[in-house]
């Protein structure tokens, strides 16, 4: 080979070495980015109903509980969603994914407001999906839809 072509090459080694550490650098930047505005969301108090609203009857069938469905190892485990509650792979979350290297630290938030459950991706570095689709912001959860941080896959029930 000759040294032009030689050289050509070792500049386009560095340039892809030099993006693959940008895209490294940014990835952990977003990670921290995501814990600084989720951490505070997780201690605030939750809402509750307005006083005027008379309290129902039905019991257990206003709460909603998330199950988790994937993977294998987690399958079953069921979550009352009764107040907010987060989800990632930081030990103060609610619902704790260690295993889950796709989730981030603290990936969404689960929340019911108005009788309704919502589901908030924060930020999270490979999103949260609600049916295969990927969200931003909040989104409302309906009884039978699968939400997916990283490769766990949660389906809403009553």
């Amino acid at each position: 080979m000759t040294d032009e072509l030689l050289t050509v090459l070792k500049f386009c080694f560095l340039a892809l070495l030099y993006l693959f550490l940008f895209r490294v650098v940014r990835v952990v930047m977003l990670e921290l980015k995501a814990d600084k505005i989720a951490l505070p969301l997780a201690a605030l108090p939750v809402t509750e109903a307005p006083v005027s609203q008379p309290k129902r009857s039905r019991g257990a069938r206003d709460e909603s509980t998330l199950v988790i469905v994937a993977p294998e190892s987690r399958e079953g485990e069921t979550f009352l969603l009764d107040q907010e509650i987060t989800v990632g792979r930081a030990p103060g979350c609610g619902i704790v994914l260690a295993d889950d290297t796709f989730a981030s630290q603290v990936h969404a938030r689960i929340y019911r407001q108005g009788g309704k459950t919502y589901v908030e991706d924060l930020g999270s570095t490979n999103g949260t999906l609600l049916n295969g689709e990927r969200i931003s912001g909040y989104v409302r959860v309906r009884r039978g839809d699968r939400v997916q941080f990283g490769q766990t896959i949660a389906e809403l029930t009553r």
